[in-house]
């Protein structure tokens, strides 16, 4: 059993520029105490074909902890421009919100982002280029996150060695491709091969 859920997750300030921070109002409930930190972190795919574009926007440790409903703001840097390449800038990309307890990921919230490019131009050629960022207009699609649990030990090392293996991280690398394939292909959410999937409404997490 999980001893922190995630119950609720909104999207603030959306759309917004592409050069403004994001923001996540992060709602959550604690059923144990805990001797460890929870380390929150927010990661951008650069390119749905090289993840060594993904960039980790923000990462926080966040504790002690107390037992029950707590809530805080998840606030991080746009990604750096420079490091997603120039054609993968606008359409399609994924933000993930990660949670893990001991180096451990337990939960993940996927989102859908669309970025566009404001001011009107012939799609057959494309927007100028270099682009002007300011035009950029980045759209999280707020309604459907895509929710994978992870199952972790949350008690003491040897414990978790022997009864339970954590997710391999390519496995959990996958979730992100995943997403972007679905959406370059069917522009549906479909069912993943890892954790626990939900998809949630409203932003509404259970």
């Amino acid at each position: 059993m999980a001893l922190v859920n995630v119950v609720n997750m909104q999207v603030l300030d959306n759309p917004a520029p592409f050069l403004s921070p994001f923001s996540f109002e992060i709602t959550f409930e604690c059923l144990q105490p805990l001797s460890d930190d929870l380390e929150w972190k927010v990661l951008y795919v650069g390119s749905a074909e090289d993840t060594s574009h993904d960039q980790v926007l923000d990462e926080i440790l966040v504790g002690p902890i107390p037992v029950g409903i707590n809530k805080f703001i998840l606030s991080a840097d746009p990604p750096d421009i420079t490091q997603i390449p120039e054609g993968d800038i606008l359409g399609v990309t994924v933000v993930l919100v990660t949670c893990s307890y001991r180096e451990k990921e337990f939960v993940r919230v996927g989102y859908y982002v669309n970025n566009e490019y404001e001011e009107p131009y012939d799609e057959e050629v494309g927007p100028p280029r270099p682009l002007d960022m300011t035009k950029v207009r980045r759209n999280v699609l707020a309604e459907k996150p895509r929710v994978t649990r992870f199952p972790i030990h949350w008690g003491n090392e040897e414990e978790e060695n022997s009864n339970i293996m954590q997710e391999e991280p390519q496995q959990q690398q996958n979730v992100h491709s995943q997403m972007l394939e679905e959406a370059k292909g069917m522009g549906m959410l479909g069912n993943m091969s890892v954790g626990e999937d939900v998809i949630m409404d409203s932003g509404m997490i259970q």
